[in-house]
Formats: C-alpha cells, sequence, structure tokens
C-alpha cells in the first residue's frame, strides 16, 4: 500500500460519498424534509453529540450498545455520537419546546454513527430523515404518522410501498402474566421471532395456544385480524388488538391501494415501543425502506409509567435504502463558460437548471475545454451551444 492508499483508507463501514451521489443523497432528504413541514412538522436540528446520560435514556437505551462513547475534554463528562435522532427530538420537546400546546410535531434530517453495521446495512455512519408526533394518544396520530411516512415516499417515486404492523405490548403483556426465568422469557421470546411453532407449544404454558394463534395471525391485514379478532385475551393485549383494527381500518380508508399486513408477534427492532409499531418496505428491495411506531418520549428511563413522559409516535426513513430504488437522476445540463463572458446573462439559466462551469484562464479551444470539464454545452455568442460532434 502506497503513503497515499494509506492516508485514503476509512474505517469499516464508513466511506466518503461523492459526486454525483452526494447531491443525490441530499436531494432526497430535502424533498423529504419539506414534504414532512407541509404537514405541521417543523424542523430541528440537535447536535451530533450529547451527554451520554441524556443520549441514552428513555428510547436512546435501545441503542446504547450501538452508540460510540468519548470524553468531553471541556466538562470531563462522557459522551455519546448519536446512534438514531428519535431520542434527540423527543428531549427536545420535552424541554426546549416544553411550554409548547400539545401535540407538537417535529421532523429532521441528520447523520447517526454505529458502532457497527448489519448484515442488511453494513454502513456505520448513514443518513437519517423523519418525523415525531408527541404528546398525543389516540390512534389518530398513529394513523397520521404512517400515512405521512407512505405518502412522502410515494411523492419522491418510491414504488411498491406496503406496511407491516406489530404490536409488541401484546406479546409482553401475555409473557409478563406468566412464571418464567430470566432465561426462560428470553428463549421463548427468541422461538416467537423465528415463528417456532413447536418450541412455543412447548414452553408457552397456558398461552401456548394463544401464542400459536398470534403467530397465524401474521399475513395480509384481513386475514390476519379475522384471524386474531376470535382470541381471548387478557384487558390490555385485547386493547391492543382492538387499537391495531382501528389503525388498520383508518389507514386503509386514507391510503386505500396501500398493502397492509400484521405481524403480531414480532419484537426485534422494536424493543422500545409501547403501541403499534410498523416497517415500510419496498417491493424487491432486500431492507427496510423506514420502520417507527409508537413510545413513551421521556428523559427517565423510558417506562410508561414515568412522570416525565409523553405519549408520542414518529418514524425514521432510511436515505441510503432509498436511493438504491430510486432510479438514478438526469444530470442537469453542464454549460462552460469561457473566461470574460458577462455573468449577469448567465442568471436566468442557472434559475432554469442549468450548471454553468466559468472558465479561469483564456484557453485556445473553448470545446475543447467543455469537453475535459464534462460540459455537454459551451457559451457562445450570449448563448448555449451544444459540443461540436468527434
Amino acid at each position: 500500500m502506497t503513503e497515499l492508499e494509506r492516508k485514503a483508507l476509512l474505517p469499516a463501514g464508513l466511506r466518503d460519498i461523492l459526486p454525483p451521489e452526494a447531491s443525490f443523497e441530499a436531494d432526497i432528504c430535502e424533498t423529504l424534509a419539506a414534504s414532512f413541514v407541509s404537514h405541521g412538522y417543523d424542523r430541528v436540528k440537535p447536535p451530533l453529540v450529547e451527554f451520554e446520560d441524556g443520549l441514552m435514556s428513555g428510547a436512546g437505551a435501545a441503542v446504547s450498545g450501538d452508540t460510540f462513547r468519548l470524553m468531553d475534554p471541556v466538562s470531563q463528562r462522557m459522551m455519546g455520537v448519536r446512534a438514531d435522532m428519535t431520542t434527540q427530538v423527543a428531549r427536545i420537546a420535552l424541554t426546549r419546546l416544553s411550554d409548547v400546546p400539545r401535540p407538537v410535531r417535529l421532523s429532521y434530517t441528520g447523520e447517526v454513527l454505529r458502532v457497527r453495521g448489519t448484515q442488511l446495512r453494513p454502513e456505520r455512519q448513514f443518513a437519517q430523515v423523519g418525523a415525531e408526533l408527541i404528546g398525543a394518544a389516540g390512534a389518530e396520530a398513529d394513523v397520521e404518522i404512517i400515512a405521512i411516512a407512505v405518502e412522502s415516499l410515494r411523492g419522491i417515486g418510491v414504488p411498491g410501498l406496503s406496511v407491516d404492523l406489530t404490536i409488541p405490548p401484546l406479546v409482553s403483556a401475555l409473557l409478563g402474566g406468566m412464571e418464567l426465568s430470566e432465561d426462560e422469557h428470553a428463549a421463548l421470546r427468541d422461538a416467537l421471532d423465528r415463528k417456532d411453532v413447536g418450541e412455543v407449544r412447548e414452553s408457552g404454558g397456558e398461552h401456548a395456544e394463544t401464542l400459536c394463534s398470534l403467530m397465524a395471525g401474521t399475513g395480509p391485514a384481513a386475514a390476519a385480524l379475522e384471524t386474531l379478532t376470535g382470541l381471548a385475551l387478557p384487558a390490555i393485549p385485547a386493547n391492543e388488538l382492538v387499537r391495531l383494527k382501528t389503525v388498520i381500518d383508518d389507514l386503509g380508508r386514507r391510503i386505500p391501494d396501500l398493502d397492509i399486513t400484521v405481524d403480531p408477534v414480532e419484537n426485534r427492532g422494536f424493543e422500545y415501543h409501547t403501541g403499534v409499531g410498523f416497517t415500510i418496505f419496498a417491493r424487491g428491495e432486500r431492507g427496510e425502506v423506514g420502520a417507527g411506531g409508537r413510545y413513551i418520549a421521556t428523559l427517565g428511563s423510558g417506562d410508561a409509567g414515568n412522570d416525565n413522559g409523553e405519549p408520542a409516535t414518529g418514524f425514521t426513513l432510511y436515505v441510503d435504502t432509498i436511493m438504491r430504488i430510486l432510479p438514478d437522476p438526469v444530470a442537469a445540463p453542464r454549460l462552460f463558460v469561457p473566461a470574460g463572458s458577462d455573468p449577469t446573462a448567465l442568471e436566468t439559466l442557472r434559475r432554469d437548471g442549468w450548471v454553468t462551469i466559468a472558465g479561469l484562464d483564456e484557453v485556445a479551444d473553448a470545446q475543447l475545454e467543455a469537453r475535459r470539464q464534462g460540459c455537454s454545452h459551451v457559451w457562445v455568442s450570449g448563448r448555449p451551444q451544444p459540443l461540436e460532434q468527434g
């Protein structure tokens, strides 16, 4: 490895984003952010680094294992580099915007950094864009947040979208009533995640049949609800099913052609959620386009009973996945402008979408220089002229 190659080497999971990909990413972020703002979700910009105890409280505990930590040389306190922005937005709502009438609608875009990547997303640094609805407890808020995510993605051309709904508190409520050791609870939870009917029947105790019926209720929303409606459940899980049905019905009326599926036992990735959660997929794409759900916005432990908490729901969209789905953007025409040209005449062209490349020195052959600069046109006698063939 040469010295130049050594200096260009980056840590695993990190990369330079080059033209035109960097502009494509920025355009997606800004277009989505503008869509959220148009629905009343005011934009906030939290810092990249915060004190550790604040960054990893509440919902942030779910990503504490993915958070880079460092010592602040000024305060001598431990800090964390954000691995997710949901906690930061909740903190802003509960502190800086505590006097704003509820519900408060906030949106954001920014980079996050994680200790490790995953099989589907090996990148450790990537862009997030999302929105949070804080201070609203009703199913109408769940519907609004899911619908805005889907409609915004459709607005930038993401095709074949579907939403998979889950209700993490349902299984938690059932398992919470069983006398299980910590290891037994983890093993049963893992069996449910793997949809292992045999192991669930063996380890599920008095709720074995109910848990197996919940797994059978996985699939398209209409069929899933038919299966789930007949279950005899304790009050809390039963209420969660009622809420799920309301969300499905109302979301179906708002976006009639949306494919909605249900997975009542899915929990992975929804550990801190306290109600309806969801994952957004695009047909043919291996990873999720976005995810979100209901949680308690809190400055404390994240316990649903925390006095500092407020009901909230929100979503995050993954820009790297979106970029894989969308076709490459059409490049704007590039115009080479020889040195000494009147710049005022070019302002209208730039407003119309042209990219102007100004010559810094006199050149003998403007056509040749335009081609070298990657331009498709050259400025001649006050007009853009396409480059000559050859």
